[in-house]
């Protein structure tokens, strides 16, 4: 055991603590450089607390391998996790998600219209969406083949549900007097629909949308442990695990943190675009 590591990291972590407290309680709390300034340095002092653990209790690779390990490994093998990554998140999640998520939003159309498929359809919504992916992946794999093409479908079956579910609940959000007065100036159901309730529905529709950016990087990388050509994150962490390279699959889980954490950040900035008239945003600010 060495104590000065461990010394050291807490003493680190102690330090950061106390300036990410001085910061977080001064007057700049609601800058911008304050919100990103505190979960960094966060983070930071989690990795340095890793970091003297795994150092100073002598904890070996194949059961936690300390971040500078995991670092070494990843810059290491930037060309593999690359190749991962285009398998994984550009074909499979990425096609998934847009192919679940218009087909989402036209079905919402159609049952806004239908209150035989609001009563039918949204229930069985509901019921597929609690169903396990693991249970799901392997089916659909044997249907759509072993390449991206079956990551997508099981992509497609877990966002398409948060988002039907949030885009036909924003559809009904609009007031009764909002919708009394399009009638009063005659205007068409089409053109209620996109003039008010679809930017009402707004909020909601990407609040599925955000929910569905984690769902379709999970479905795509469980999907792959059930079959995948010889690349992929999924493909790639089930082999290395078997190989006890636990540097390489803390690599392939630190690509899939930052694409998942992008992704979902990319949506909620065009979110603040798109939906900048809210309530909600105007208080962000």
């Amino acid at each position: 055991m060495d104590f000065e590591w461990l010394l050291g990291g807490f003493a680190s972590l102690l330090a950061i603590s106390y300036v990410n407290l001085q910061v977080a309680n001064g007057g700049g709390r609601d800058q911008a450089i304050t919100r990103l300034f505190v979960p960094v340095f966060f983070g930071i002092g989690l990795l340095i607390l890793w970091e003297a653990l795994v150092q100073g209790l002598g904890v070996p690779g194949v059961i936690l391998p300390a971040p500078s390990a995991i670092w070494d490994r990843f810059t290491a093998s930037t060309n593999i996790l690359w190749v991962d990554f285009v398998q994984t998140f550009v074909k499979g999640a990425l096609s998934g998600y847009v192919m679940g998520a218009i087909a989402a939003f036209a079905v919402a159309l159609l049952v806004d219209r239908s209150d035989f498929l609001r009563r039918g359809l949204l229930p069985v919504g509901n019921f597929m969406a609690a169903l396990p992916i693991i249970g799901i992946a392997p089916i659909l794999v044997m249907w759509f083949g072993f390449d991206w093409q079956s990551k997508a479908a099981v992509v497609v079956v877990m966002v398409f549900f948060p988002i039907l579910v949030n885009t036909v609940e924003g559809l009904r959000a609009t007031e009764r007097m909002q919708r009394d007065l399009m009638k009063t100036y005659a205007a068409s159901y089409w053109q209620t629909l996109f003039k008010l309730r679809v930017p009402a529905a707004t909020p909601f529709v990407f609040n599925g949308l955000k929910i569905a950016t984690t769902l379709a990087l999970i479905g795509a990388i469980v999907a792959e442990f059930f079959g995948s050509p010889i690349k992929g994150m999924g493909f790639r962490i089930s082999t290395e695990v078997g190989r006890l390279a636990l540097d390489m699959v803390w690599a392939e889980i630190l690509v899939a943190a930052i694409a998942g954490s992008a992704f979902y950040g990319l949506v909620a900035l065009i979110e603040r675009r798109v939906t900048f008239w809210h309530p909600s945003q105007r208080r962000g600010r």
